[in-house]
Protein backbone atom coordinates (compact mmCIF):
# COMPACT_ATOMS: atom_id res chain seq x y z
CA UNK A 1 0.00 0.00 0.00
CA UNK A 2 2.64 2.50 -1.07
CA UNK A 3 0.48 4.44 -3.51
CA UNK A 4 2.65 3.63 -6.56
CA UNK A 5 0.57 2.48 -9.51
CA UNK A 6 0.73 2.45 -13.30
CA UNK A 7 -2.43 1.95 -15.38
CA UNK A 8 -1.79 1.37 -19.07
CA UNK A 9 -3.57 0.57 -22.34
CA UNK A 10 -6.94 1.87 -21.15
CA UNK A 11 -9.52 2.04 -23.90
CA UNK A 12 -10.32 5.51 -22.55
CA UNK A 13 -8.98 7.66 -19.73
CA UNK A 14 -11.69 10.18 -18.81
CA UNK A 15 -9.79 13.00 -17.12
CA UNK A 16 -12.54 15.60 -16.36
CA UNK A 17 -9.69 18.03 -15.76
CA UNK A 18 -10.23 21.06 -13.56
CA UNK A 19 -9.84 22.41 -10.04
CA UNK A 20 -13.30 23.98 -9.72
CA UNK A 21 -16.84 22.98 -10.59
CA UNK A 22 -17.66 22.97 -14.30
CA UNK A 23 -20.67 25.07 -15.24
CA UNK A 24 -23.10 24.98 -18.15
CA UNK A 25 -21.54 23.80 -21.41
CA UNK A 26 -18.21 23.13 -19.66
CA UNK A 27 -19.80 20.05 -18.06
CA UNK A 28 -19.67 18.27 -21.42
CA UNK A 29 -15.88 18.54 -21.62
CA UNK A 30 -14.55 15.37 -19.99
CA UNK A 31 -11.13 15.08 -21.66
CA UNK A 32 -11.00 11.59 -23.20
CA UNK A 33 -7.58 10.01 -23.91
CA UNK A 34 -7.76 6.90 -26.12
CA UNK A 35 -5.19 4.21 -25.32
CA UNK A 36 -4.32 6.12 -22.20
CA UNK A 37 -2.20 5.63 -19.12
CA UNK A 38 -1.92 7.10 -15.62
CA UNK A 39 1.11 7.08 -13.34
CA UNK A 40 0.62 7.48 -9.60
CA UNK A 41 3.53 7.92 -7.19
CA UNK A 42 3.19 8.15 -3.41
CA UNK A 43 -0.57 8.39 -3.81
CA UNK A 44 -0.59 11.35 -6.21
CA UNK A 45 -0.97 11.41 -9.97
CA UNK A 46 2.29 12.43 -11.64
CA UNK A 47 1.52 11.83 -15.32
CA UNK A 48 -1.42 11.21 -17.67
CA UNK A 49 -1.12 10.50 -21.38
CA UNK A 50 -0.69 7.82 -24.03
CA UNK A 51 0.62 4.46 -22.81
CA UNK A 52 3.84 4.33 -24.90
CA UNK A 53 4.83 7.80 -23.71
CA UNK A 54 4.49 6.92 -20.02
CA UNK A 55 5.87 3.37 -19.90
CA UNK A 56 9.48 4.56 -19.97
CA UNK A 57 8.90 6.43 -16.70
CA UNK A 58 7.70 3.41 -14.74
CA UNK A 59 9.89 1.91 -12.03
CA UNK A 60 10.06 -1.87 -12.03
CA UNK A 61 8.63 -2.04 -8.51
CA UNK A 62 5.50 -0.10 -9.43
CA UNK A 63 2.31 -2.18 -9.56
CA UNK A 64 1.00 -2.22 -13.14
CA UNK A 65 -2.58 -2.68 -14.33
CA UNK A 66 -3.27 -3.50 -17.95
CA UNK A 67 -6.67 -1.86 -18.52
CA UNK A 68 -7.03 -2.96 -22.17
CA UNK A 69 -10.67 -2.86 -23.22
CA UNK A 70 -11.67 -0.91 -20.13
CA UNK A 71 -12.16 2.73 -19.19
CA UNK A 72 -10.70 4.68 -16.28
CA UNK A 73 -12.58 7.51 -14.59
CA UNK A 74 -11.98 9.66 -11.52
CA UNK A 75 -13.27 8.00 -8.37
CA UNK A 76 -16.93 8.83 -7.87
CA UNK A 77 -17.85 11.43 -5.25
CA UNK A 78 -21.25 10.89 -3.63
CA UNK A 79 -21.86 14.34 -2.19
CA UNK A 80 -25.22 13.80 -0.45
CA UNK A 81 -26.01 10.77 1.72
CA UNK A 82 -27.44 9.91 5.15
CA UNK A 83 -25.44 6.73 5.69
CA UNK A 84 -25.29 6.64 9.52
CA UNK A 85 -28.65 5.38 10.76
CA UNK A 86 -30.45 2.46 12.39
CA UNK A 87 -33.56 0.65 11.18
CA UNK A 88 -35.31 0.39 7.83
CA UNK A 89 -38.57 1.63 6.36
CA UNK A 90 -39.40 -0.80 3.56
CA UNK A 91 -43.06 -0.81 4.62
CA UNK A 92 -43.26 2.95 4.03
CA UNK A 93 -41.72 2.47 0.59
CA UNK A 94 -44.53 0.05 -0.26
CA UNK A 95 -47.15 2.47 1.09
CA UNK A 96 -45.83 5.09 -1.31
CA UNK A 97 -46.20 2.68 -4.22
CA UNK A 98 -49.89 2.53 -3.27
CA UNK A 99 -50.32 6.29 -3.29
CA UNK A 100 -49.31 7.55 0.16
CA UNK A 101 -47.21 10.70 0.00
CA UNK A 102 -43.99 11.37 1.89
CA UNK A 103 -45.75 14.02 3.98
CA UNK A 104 -48.73 11.69 4.65
CA UNK A 105 -46.36 9.10 6.09
CA UNK A 106 -44.68 11.72 8.27
CA UNK A 107 -48.09 12.72 9.69
CA UNK A 108 -48.72 9.07 10.65
CA UNK A 109 -45.57 9.04 12.77
CA UNK A 110 -43.35 7.53 10.10
CA UNK A 111 -40.69 9.18 8.02
CA UNK A 112 -37.69 10.84 9.61
CA UNK A 113 -38.99 10.53 13.20
CA UNK A 114 -39.18 6.76 12.91
CA UNK A 115 -35.51 6.57 11.96
CA UNK A 116 -34.73 9.09 14.71
CA UNK A 117 -36.25 6.75 17.29
CA UNK A 118 -34.26 3.76 16.01
CA UNK A 119 -31.02 5.74 15.80
CA UNK A 120 -31.39 7.16 19.30
CA UNK A 121 -31.75 3.62 20.63
CA UNK A 122 -28.78 2.22 18.70
CA UNK A 123 -25.33 1.95 20.20
CA UNK A 124 -22.41 3.77 18.66
CA UNK A 125 -20.81 0.39 17.93
CA UNK A 126 -23.83 -0.88 15.99
CA UNK A 127 -24.08 2.34 14.00
CA UNK A 128 -20.40 2.07 13.14
CA UNK A 129 -20.71 -1.55 11.99
CA UNK A 130 -23.66 -0.66 9.80
CA UNK A 131 -21.96 2.41 8.30
CA UNK A 132 -18.78 0.46 7.53
CA UNK A 133 -20.91 -2.10 5.73
CA UNK A 134 -22.49 0.61 3.59
CA UNK A 135 -19.06 2.03 2.78
CA UNK A 136 -17.89 -1.42 1.67
CA UNK A 137 -20.77 -1.58 -0.79
CA UNK A 138 -20.20 1.98 -2.00
CA UNK A 139 -16.59 1.06 -2.68
CA UNK A 140 -17.85 -1.70 -4.98
CA UNK A 141 -19.62 1.00 -7.02
CA UNK A 142 -16.46 3.08 -7.39
CA UNK A 143 -17.15 5.67 -4.69
CA UNK A 144 -13.93 7.03 -3.17
CA UNK A 145 -15.34 10.02 -1.27
CA UNK A 146 -18.76 10.37 0.34
CA UNK A 147 -20.64 13.01 2.29
CA UNK A 148 -22.64 11.85 5.33
CA UNK A 149 -25.27 13.87 7.20
CA UNK A 150 -26.44 13.62 10.76
CA UNK A 151 -30.09 14.48 11.39
CA UNK A 152 -31.40 11.21 12.82
CA UNK A 153 -30.91 12.36 16.39
CA UNK A 154 -32.63 15.74 16.71
CA UNK A 155 -31.05 16.01 20.14
CA UNK A 156 -27.56 16.72 21.41
CA UNK A 157 -26.41 13.21 22.28
CA UNK A 158 -27.52 11.37 19.15
CA UNK A 159 -26.45 14.08 16.73
CA UNK A 160 -22.98 14.00 18.25
CA UNK A 161 -23.05 10.21 18.30
CA UNK A 162 -23.73 10.14 14.56
CA UNK A 163 -20.94 12.61 13.84
CA UNK A 164 -18.48 10.72 16.03
CA UNK A 165 -19.30 7.57 14.06
CA UNK A 166 -18.52 9.46 10.84
CA UNK A 167 -15.20 10.57 12.27
CA UNK A 168 -14.36 6.99 13.25
CA UNK A 169 -15.30 5.37 9.94
CA UNK A 170 -13.38 8.07 8.08
CA UNK A 171 -10.25 6.89 9.92
CA UNK A 172 -10.98 3.19 9.51
CA UNK A 173 -12.21 2.90 5.90
CA UNK A 174 -10.58 3.70 2.52
CA UNK A 175 -13.54 5.85 1.48
CA UNK A 176 -13.10 9.43 2.70
CA UNK A 177 -16.10 10.67 4.69
CA UNK A 178 -17.06 14.37 4.77
CA UNK A 179 -19.41 15.14 7.66
CA UNK A 180 -22.43 17.46 7.59
CA UNK A 181 -24.45 18.54 10.63
CA UNK A 182 -28.16 18.28 9.79
CA UNK A 183 -29.72 18.67 13.22
CA UNK A 184 -32.34 20.84 11.49
CA UNK A 185 -33.72 17.83 9.62
CA UNK A 186 -37.13 17.91 11.32
CA UNK A 187 -38.77 19.29 14.45
CA UNK A 188 -38.75 16.64 17.22
CA UNK A 189 -42.02 15.91 19.06
CA UNK A 190 -40.88 17.58 22.28
CA UNK A 191 -40.55 20.85 20.35
CA UNK A 192 -43.86 20.57 18.51
CA UNK A 193 -45.23 24.06 17.91
CA UNK A 194 -41.90 25.57 19.05
CA UNK A 195 -39.80 25.42 15.91
CA UNK A 196 -37.87 28.60 16.63
CA UNK A 197 -37.00 27.31 20.11
CA UNK A 198 -35.64 24.08 18.62
CA UNK A 199 -33.40 25.96 16.20
CA UNK A 200 -32.20 28.16 19.04
CA UNK A 201 -31.38 25.02 21.04
CA UNK A 202 -29.26 23.75 18.14
CA UNK A 203 -27.48 27.09 17.78
CA UNK A 204 -26.76 27.51 21.47
CA UNK A 205 -26.31 23.98 22.81
CA UNK A 206 -25.22 21.69 19.96
CA UNK A 207 -23.44 23.51 17.13
CA UNK A 208 -20.72 25.18 19.22
CA UNK A 209 -19.68 21.80 20.63
CA UNK A 210 -19.63 20.25 17.15
CA UNK A 211 -17.34 22.99 15.88
CA UNK A 212 -15.11 22.85 18.95
CA UNK A 213 -14.64 19.09 18.49
CA UNK A 214 -14.20 19.38 14.70
CA UNK A 215 -17.00 16.89 14.03
CA UNK A 216 -18.49 18.52 10.91
CA UNK A 217 -17.38 20.78 8.07
CA UNK A 218 -20.82 21.56 6.70
CA UNK A 219 -24.20 22.60 8.07
CA UNK A 220 -27.50 21.81 6.35
CA UNK A 221 -31.21 22.46 6.97
CA UNK A 222 -34.41 20.97 5.55
CA UNK A 223 -36.03 24.14 4.25
CA UNK A 224 -39.51 22.91 3.42
CA UNK A 225 -43.19 23.73 3.92
CA UNK A 226 -44.27 22.42 7.31
CA UNK A 227 -40.68 21.97 8.49
CA UNK A 228 -38.39 25.04 8.47
CA UNK A 229 -39.42 28.25 6.74
CA UNK A 230 -37.30 30.44 4.50
CA UNK A 231 -36.73 33.01 7.25
CA UNK A 232 -35.99 30.38 9.91
CA UNK A 233 -33.54 28.72 7.54
CA UNK A 234 -31.84 32.03 6.76
CA UNK A 235 -31.30 32.90 10.42
CA UNK A 236 -30.06 29.39 11.20
CA UNK A 237 -27.61 29.21 8.29
CA UNK A 238 -26.27 32.70 8.94
CA UNK A 239 -25.49 31.59 12.50
CA UNK A 240 -23.83 28.45 11.17
CA UNK A 241 -21.63 30.46 8.84
CA UNK A 242 -20.49 32.69 11.70
CA UNK A 243 -19.44 29.53 13.56
CA UNK A 244 -17.30 28.44 10.60
CA UNK A 245 -19.53 25.91 8.84
CA UNK A 246 -19.82 25.77 5.04
CA UNK A 247 -23.50 25.99 4.10
CA UNK A 248 -25.74 23.47 2.38
CA UNK A 249 -29.51 23.46 2.11
CA UNK A 250 -32.25 20.94 1.33
CA UNK A 251 -34.12 23.24 -1.04
CA UNK A 252 -37.42 23.12 -2.94
CA UNK A 253 -37.80 19.35 -2.71
CA UNK A 254 -41.56 19.04 -2.21
CA UNK A 255 -42.92 22.59 -2.51
CA UNK A 256 -41.58 25.61 -4.47
CA UNK A 257 -40.76 27.50 -1.28
CA UNK A 258 -37.85 29.61 -2.55
CA UNK A 259 -35.01 27.52 -1.18
CA UNK A 260 -32.92 27.98 -4.32
CA UNK A 261 -33.24 31.76 -4.00
CA UNK A 262 -32.23 31.51 -0.34
CA UNK A 263 -29.18 29.37 -1.14
CA UNK A 264 -28.08 31.91 -3.76
CA UNK A 265 -28.59 34.89 -1.47
CA UNK A 266 -26.49 33.22 1.23
CA UNK A 267 -23.79 32.09 -1.18
CA UNK A 268 -24.25 28.51 0.00
CA UNK A 269 -21.86 25.84 -1.21
CA UNK A 270 -24.72 23.76 -2.59
CA UNK A 271 -28.50 23.63 -2.86
CA UNK A 272 -29.76 20.05 -2.91
CA UNK A 273 -32.87 18.30 -4.34
CA UNK A 274 -34.40 21.29 -6.24
CA UNK A 275 -37.29 19.30 -7.73
CA UNK A 276 -39.54 22.34 -7.47
CA UNK A 277 -36.97 25.12 -7.95
CA UNK A 278 -38.28 28.16 -9.83
CA UNK A 279 -36.78 29.66 -12.97
CA UNK A 280 -35.62 32.63 -10.92
CA UNK A 281 -34.07 30.38 -8.28
CA UNK A 282 -32.18 28.44 -10.92
CA UNK A 283 -30.90 31.64 -12.54
CA UNK A 284 -29.78 32.89 -9.13
CA UNK A 285 -27.89 29.65 -8.42
CA UNK A 286 -26.08 29.97 -11.73
CA UNK A 287 -25.21 33.63 -11.16
CA UNK A 288 -23.88 33.02 -7.63
CA UNK A 289 -22.03 29.79 -8.50
CA UNK A 290 -23.99 27.67 -6.01
CA UNK A 291 -23.73 23.99 -6.94
CA UNK A 292 -27.08 22.38 -7.76
CA UNK A 293 -26.85 18.88 -6.26
CA UNK A 294 -29.56 16.74 -7.84
CA UNK A 295 -30.81 13.45 -6.39
CA UNK A 296 -32.75 11.60 -9.09
CA UNK A 297 -32.96 8.38 -7.08
CA UNK A 298 -35.13 10.15 -4.52
CA UNK A 299 -37.51 11.51 -7.15
CA UNK A 300 -37.69 8.00 -8.62
CA UNK A 301 -38.52 6.39 -5.26
CA UNK A 302 -41.02 9.10 -4.28
CA UNK A 303 -42.58 9.07 -7.77
CA UNK A 304 -42.10 12.84 -7.99
CA UNK A 305 -41.13 14.96 -11.02
CA UNK A 306 -37.39 15.07 -11.60
CA UNK A 307 -35.34 18.21 -11.07
CA UNK A 308 -34.89 20.17 -14.31
CA UNK A 309 -31.27 19.29 -14.92
CA UNK A 310 -31.29 20.25 -18.60
CA UNK A 311 -32.72 23.67 -17.84
CA UNK A 312 -30.19 24.21 -15.04
CA UNK A 313 -27.20 23.33 -17.19
CA UNK A 314 -28.48 25.41 -20.10
CA UNK A 315 -28.77 28.38 -17.71
CA UNK A 316 -25.15 27.95 -16.65
CA UNK A 317 -25.50 26.04 -13.39
CA UNK A 318 -22.86 23.72 -11.99
CA UNK A 319 -24.78 20.48 -11.44
CA UNK A 320 -23.65 17.62 -9.19
CA UNK A 321 -25.33 14.23 -8.87
CA UNK A 322 -25.57 12.20 -5.68
CA UNK A 323 -27.50 9.19 -4.41
CA UNK A 324 -29.18 10.59 -1.26
CA UNK A 325 -28.76 7.09 0.21
CA UNK A 326 -31.02 6.92 3.27
CA UNK A 327 -33.44 4.47 4.91
CA UNK A 328 -36.64 6.25 3.89
CA UNK A 329 -36.83 8.00 0.54
CA UNK A 330 -33.92 6.44 -1.39
CA UNK A 331 -32.29 3.23 -0.19
CA UNK A 332 -29.83 2.85 -3.06
CA UNK A 333 -26.19 3.77 -3.64
CA UNK A 334 -26.00 2.54 -7.25
CA UNK A 335 -24.02 5.14 -9.18
CA UNK A 336 -24.82 3.53 -12.58
CA UNK A 337 -28.55 3.64 -11.78
CA UNK A 338 -28.44 7.31 -10.81
CA UNK A 339 -26.45 8.16 -13.94
CA UNK A 340 -28.89 6.26 -16.16
CA UNK A 341 -31.89 8.07 -14.66
CA UNK A 342 -30.14 11.43 -15.09
CA UNK A 343 -29.47 10.69 -18.76
CA UNK A 344 -32.77 9.02 -19.65
CA UNK A 345 -35.19 11.09 -17.57
CA UNK A 346 -33.52 14.44 -16.84
CA UNK A 347 -32.02 15.39 -20.19
CA UNK A 348 -28.37 15.21 -19.13
CA UNK A 349 -25.74 13.87 -21.48
CA UNK A 350 -23.55 11.06 -20.20
CA UNK A 351 -20.60 13.46 -20.29
CA UNK A 352 -22.46 15.86 -18.00
CA UNK A 353 -23.45 13.02 -15.68
CA UNK A 354 -19.81 11.92 -15.38
CA UNK A 355 -18.73 15.47 -14.52
CA UNK A 356 -21.58 15.72 -12.02
CA UNK A 357 -20.46 12.58 -10.16
CA UNK A 358 -16.76 13.44 -10.16
CA UNK A 359 -15.39 16.99 -10.31
CA UNK A 360 -18.65 18.75 -9.43
CA UNK A 361 -19.34 16.35 -6.58
CA UNK A 362 -15.85 17.07 -5.27
CA UNK A 363 -16.50 20.81 -5.55
CA UNK A 364 -19.70 20.38 -3.52
CA UNK A 365 -17.43 19.09 -0.74
CA UNK A 366 -14.68 21.72 -1.11
CA UNK A 367 -12.30 19.06 -2.47
CA UNK A 368 -12.08 19.75 -6.21
CA UNK A 369 -8.46 20.88 -5.82
CA UNK A 370 -7.58 17.40 -4.48
CA UNK A 371 -9.87 14.90 -6.22
CA UNK A 372 -12.58 14.66 -8.89
CA UNK A 373 -10.33 14.50 -11.96
CA UNK A 374 -7.36 12.56 -13.31
CA UNK A 375 -4.49 15.01 -13.63
CA UNK A 376 -1.05 15.58 -12.15
CA UNK A 377 -1.02 16.85 -8.60
CA UNK A 378 -4.30 15.27 -7.52
CA UNK A 379 -4.75 12.16 -5.42
CA UNK A 380 -4.85 8.92 -7.39
CA UNK A 381 -8.54 8.24 -6.76
CA UNK A 382 -9.84 6.30 -9.77
CA UNK A 383 -12.21 3.60 -10.90
CA UNK A 384 -11.57 1.04 -13.65
CA UNK A 385 -14.77 0.09 -15.42
CA UNK A 386 -15.34 -2.95 -17.60
CA UNK A 387 -16.75 -1.10 -20.62
CA UNK A 388 -14.95 -0.28 -23.88
CA UNK A 389 -16.30 3.30 -23.80
CA UNK A 390 -18.08 5.54 -21.32
CA UNK A 391 -21.25 5.54 -23.44
CA UNK A 392 -22.02 2.06 -22.13
CA UNK A 393 -22.77 3.40 -18.62
CA UNK A 394 -26.40 4.45 -19.27
CA UNK A 395 -26.80 1.75 -21.92
CA UNK A 396 -26.38 -0.98 -19.28
CA UNK A 397 -28.73 0.84 -16.93
CA UNK A 398 -28.10 0.11 -13.27
CA UNK A 399 -25.55 -2.67 -13.76
CA UNK A 400 -22.30 -2.42 -11.83
CA UNK A 401 -19.32 -2.66 -14.22
CA UNK A 402 -16.64 -1.61 -11.69
CA UNK A 403 -13.55 -3.83 -11.82
CA UNK A 404 -11.19 -1.87 -9.58
CA UNK A 405 -11.60 0.98 -7.12
CA UNK A 406 -8.36 2.85 -6.42
CA UNK A 407 -7.73 5.22 -3.51
CA UNK A 408 -4.55 7.30 -3.45
CA UNK A 409 -2.87 4.89 -5.85
CA UNK A 410 -3.84 1.76 -3.89
CA UNK A 411 -6.29 -0.85 -5.12
CA UNK A 412 -8.89 -0.95 -2.34
CA UNK A 413 -11.54 -3.07 -4.08
CA UNK A 414 -11.21 -5.65 -6.86
CA UNK A 415 -13.89 -7.70 -8.59
CA UNK A 416 -12.52 -11.21 -8.33
CA UNK A 417 -14.57 -12.86 -11.05
CA UNK A 418 -16.68 -11.91 -14.02
CA UNK A 419 -16.43 -9.29 -16.75
CA UNK A 420 -18.94 -7.69 -19.04
CA UNK A 421 -16.66 -7.57 -22.08
CA UNK A 422 -13.76 -10.07 -21.85
CA UNK A 423 -10.61 -8.89 -23.58
CA UNK A 424 -9.21 -11.28 -26.18
CA UNK A 425 -5.62 -12.46 -25.49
Amino acid sequence: MNGDLFIKNASQIITVSGVAAKRGKEMGDIGVIEGGAVLVQNGKITAVGKSPELEARVDGATETIDAAGRIVLPGFVDSHTHLVFAGFRADEFLLRTQGASYMDIMKRGGGIQRTVNDTRNASKESLERSALNWLDHMLEFGVTTVEAKSGYGLDRDTEIKQLEVMQSIDRRHPVDVAATFLGAHAVPPDYKGRTAAYLEFLRQSVMPEIREKGLAEFCDIFCEKGVFSIEQSRIFLESARKMGFYLKIHADEIFPLGGAELAASLGALSADHLLMASDQGISNLARKGVIATLLPGTAFCLKEPYARARHMIDRGCAVALATDFNPGSCATFSIPFIMAVAVMQMGMTIEEAITAFTLNGAAALMRSHLIGSIEPGKWGDMVVIDYPSYGFIPYHAGMNPVQLTIKKGNIVWRREKGTCYPVSP
